[in-house]
């Protein structure tokens, strides 16, 4: 016999649209440079403008987005934050690399970057500037494209070409001049990190910098990698993507022994 609740119940599989609609609004407001106005965001949205309004009303008045001074535009909210940083605490990884991050930079000399791969983007979890070079470093909970970054090459390389081919489209996002738009040609740049056991970035995510990432293997695929980011002169010094490659691979492989050996997965 079916129940009135059972009949009232929506499949499981199926999403709740409030929520959905509210879990948008945050990515979308996140994920923009400046704050956004109610037309930019039903644009960017799709939704009804009465049913967007009233959400962002509920969402500033539990703090979770922000307006102006004028009320008009809108974004994230420090209980976004908080939420963001239960995260970091929490998680029994990145609790631990503090003390790699440290080690790695003190004997490469250049900012050092952890990350996880979330579907076709990684997420900066923990980083560490250089003490030697003023330049702009990714904060951490920053998102970007796995194909314009050192991290997301090396966590790509993970997976089959099937796989890689199935989440990302053809054409790829162009960030400079030298980053990779065409799959097929991506596709063959993460053989040569399988072959290396590194991937290395030159300018692909941003001008004048290059990044070499290799993977934390604590996991089979690998979801989290260490990366090193310098300078484009430094990186064309003799030796010295080869030595900075050499110690990343130690310092990640010594951090995936220790991760497994505690039962961390």
């Amino acid at each position: 016999m079916v129940t009135e609740d059972a009949r009232g119940a929506a499949p499981e599989s199926q999403p709740v649209k409030s929520a959905e609609r509210t879990i948008h609004i945050l990515e979308t407001l996140a994920a923009s440079p400046t704050r956004m106005s109610l037309g930019e965001l039903q644009e960017a949205c799709k939704y009804p403008r009465s049913s967007l309004h009233a959400l962002l009303r509920t969402l500033k008045d539990l703090r979770w987005i922000e307006a102006d001074e004028s009320g008009s535009r809108y974004g994230i909210g420090t209980h976004a934050l908080l939420t963001g940083t239960s995260y970091l605490d929490k998680d029994s990884v990145v609790s631990r690399a503090a003390a790699v991050l440290e080690a790695l930079r003190s004997e490469v000399s250049h900012t050092v970057h952890f990350a996880r791969r979330d579907e076709d983007s990684v997420i900066y979890l923990a980083s560490r500037g250089s003490k030697v070079e003023v330049r702009r470093m990714h904060r951490v909970g920053r998102k970007l494209p796995c194909h314009v970054t050192a991290l997301g090459q090396a966590l790509l390389a993970e997976l089959t070409t099937g796989e890689v081919r199935e989440m990302l489209p053809a054409k790829l996002e162009r960030f400079t001049d030298n980053t990779i738009v065409d799959l097929d040609d991506l596709v063959t740049e993460l053989g040569e990190v399988r072959n290396r056991g590194w991937a290395l970035e030159r300018e692909q995510g941003t001008v004048g910098v290059v990044c070499i990432a290799t993977v934390v293997p604590y996991r089979i695929p690998a979801t989290d990698a260490l990366s090193v980011s310098m300078p484009a002169e430094v990186a064309s010094y003799p030796g010295e993507l080869e030595r900075i490659a050499g110690v990343l691979t130690r310092h990640a492989s010594a951090w995936a022994r220790e991760l497994r050996a505690e039962g961390v997965r």
